[in-house]
């Protein structure tokens, strides 16, 4: 009898953690910005699924998809969502950090040349220069122009960004100096 309920209580378990897996794999495919065409419109819009809310659907049946935020919302909160499939069809495709990614591959900073390699959203993250020659964060960046910025915007490190944000909003206090390494002595 021991023995039967130690294996029960292991059963449970190992159905529980096999639950709360799919939960997390659901929330991990559905979280973040995405980009998508709106059906009504044909136009690109920002959206975010509900993930937290699919997850825990997940624990109980199938998830049922929904928007939690949309960048024509308030106006057409009440649309059907149509827009769903095109993230259902491919998650990873439309998320925003996916092409962003994607348009920096290869790239190198228009001020240092530095090439970009991995980018760490957390820490650190890249900027874009726009026509004028100032340099934007991405969190300035609306969503639903991502393609237009990507096709008028050339890539910028973030020590780059620093340094030129500085030199635009504190000229006063900056000197430019050509470098003369070789004329240098100790």
């Amino acid at each position: 009898m021991k023995y039967f309920l130690l294996i029960l209580v292991a059963a449970i378990a190992v159905a529980v953690a096999i639950e709360l897996v799919r939960a997390l794999r659901t929330y991990v495919k559905f979280r973040g910005k995405r980009i998508v065409s709106c059906p009504e419109t044909h136009e690109a819009v920002g959206v975010q699924v509900a993930a937290g809310k699919a997850a825990l659907q997940t624990l109980t049946g199938a998830p049922h998809i929904r928007l939690s935020e949309c960048t024509r919302w308030p106006e057409k909160q009440g649309c059907g969502q149509d827009c769903l499939a095109q993230i259902k069809e491919s998650p990873h495709a439309c998320l925003v950090s996916t092409i962003v990614n994607q348009w920096y591959a290869g790239k190198s900073c228009v001020y240092c040349k530095k090439p970009f390699g991995q980018i760490h959203w957390h820490d650190h993250p890249p900027a874009l220069m726009d026509e004028e020659r100032k340099t934007v964060q991405w969190n300035e960046v609306p969503v639903e122009n991502l393609q237009k910025i990507l096709a008028t915007h050339w890539p910028v490190c973030w020590n780059c960004h620093v340094a030129e944000t500085f030199r635009r909003e504190h000229a006063d206090l900056v000197v430019d100096r050509k470098a003369d390494w070789h004329g240098l002595s100790r």
